[in-house]
């Protein structure tokens, strides 16, 4: 998995930028962990877990405590995978990092902006309703695969 940078339209660059993260985490069995976002942006599609960085904080932190929050889980991210620019909406443009980390400890359970989380094998994520560019991103970094 090479980092690969996906760009947004020209109008979503030159806007102001919020850094993110997001987790690529797989379990045991290759399964990719997805949420099924509960607020905007993208309300009601399934995506990585993952959230805004805050101020003072590492990717490394907020990628942790991100997680807890949307998935009971403890992680230990490892190498970027990838970034993204997405439209954040009000004018900004989300830089999304997307890590990927291996589960440390947990239980998986849906919580904060997550309205459900579960482990999905590739060839399902195709079938969910996912964020806008989701599939063709994790394609490209051959996160899916083919």
């Amino acid at each position: 998995m090479g980092r690969m940078r996906t760009r947004p339209p020209a109008s979503a660059a030159a806007r102001p930028r919020v850094r993110c993260v997001g987790a690529v985490v797989r379990d045991e069995s290759g399964r990719l962990l997805l949420v099924l976002r509960g607020r905007e942006p993208a309300v009601g599609t399934w995506s990585l877990p993952g959230g805004r960085v805050e101020v003072g904080e590492t990717d490394a932190e907020a990628l942790r405590r991100e997680l807890a929050e949307e998935t009971g889980l403890d992680v230990v991210p490892g190498a970027e995978v990838g970034t993204v620019l997405r439209d954040g909406g009000g004018g900004v443009t989300y830089e999304i990092h997307d890590y990927a980390c291996d589960v440390a400890a947990g239980s998986l359970v849906a919580g904060d902006d997550a309205a459900e989380a579960r482990w999905v094998a590739a060839a399902d994520v195709r079938l969910l309703p996912c964020a806008p560019g989701l599939v063709e991103t994790l394609t490209s970094w051959g996160v899916l695969g083919e």
